[in-house]
C-alpha cells in the first residue's frame, strides 16, 4: 500500500518542479526580452519643418525619417520602412533620415540607403519618434506625423501608404496635424547654452 502512495506523492513532486522551473524561464524571459507597451498620446505638428535649402523646392517626392537610435519603438517599424524604400524608390521617391541630435547609433543595413540630413529646420520642434514628414513634387508638406498607431507599423495600419499613393497619382495631400496613440519616444531636444 505503501508504494502507491510514494508513485502519487513522487509525481506531485515531480509536478510542482516541473511547473516551478516553467514559471521561472517565463518570468525569465519575460524580464529580459518582453517590454510593457505603454500608450503615449502625441499630438504632431509640422508647421515649424522646413527642408534644407538643398533639397527645398519643386523635385521628387521626399520623405523623411525621425528616429532615435535609444528608441525601443523604432524596431516595431524598420521592416515596414525597408518595404516603403523598396516599393517606392522605383516611382522617384526620395528617403532621408534625421537622427535625433546628441544621440549615437546607426539605421540598420536595410535603411542604408536612406540619405542623411544632419540639420532640419524646426525638427527641434517635433514631439516624439519615430514620426515621418513627406513634401510633395512642389516642396510643399503634405504629412507629417507618426507611421501609424499602436505598438507596430505594417502596410494594413499606416498611414504613409495612402499618402505616397495619393501623392504618387498627383493628388493634393495636406496632413501636417496629427493626434496620434502607440509606442513613441520624446524627441525634443534641449537648447544648447
Amino acid at each position: 500500500m505503501r508504494s502507491p502512495f510514494r508513485a502519487t506523492l513522487f509525481a506531485c513532486l515531480l509536478a510542482v518542479v516541473c511547473a516551478g522551473m516553467l514559471w521561472a524561464a517565463y518570468d525569465w524571459f519575460q524580464g529580459r526580452y518582453l517590454r510593457a507597451f505603454s500608450e503615449h498620446t502625441a499630438v504632431f505638428s509640422g508647421d515649424p519643418l522646413r527642408l534644407p535649402e538643398s533639397l527645398s523646392g519643386p523635385g521628387a517626392i521626399r520623405l523623411v525619417h525621425f528616429w532615435d537610435p535609444a528608441c525601443p519603438c523604432n524596431v516595431g517599424n524598420q521592416q515596414h520602412l525597408t518595404e516603403l524604400v523598396e516599393r517606392y524608390v522605383p516611382h522617384g521617391v526620395e528617403f532621408y533620415a534625421v537622427q535625433k541630435p546628441g544621440s549615437h547609433g546607426q539605421l540598420p543595413g536595410t535603411l542604408s540607403s536612406l540619405k542623411t540630413i544632419d540639420i532640419l529646420p524646426g525638427s527641434e520642434q517635433i514631439p516624439a519618434s519615430p514620426a515621418v514628414a513627406i513634401w510633395d513634387r512642389s516642396g510643399k508638406l503634405a504629412y507629417f506625423g507618426p507611421y501609424s498607431e499602436g505598438l507596430t507599423c505594417n502596410s494594413s495600419n499606416s498611414f504613409i501608404e495612402p499618402i505616397l499613393q495619393a501623392l504618387d497619382e498627383g493628388r493634393a495631400v495636406s496632413a501636417t496635424h496629427t493626434l496620434a496613440v502607440g509606442c513613441y519616444c520624446p524627441w525634443p531636444v534641449e537648447p544648447t547654452k
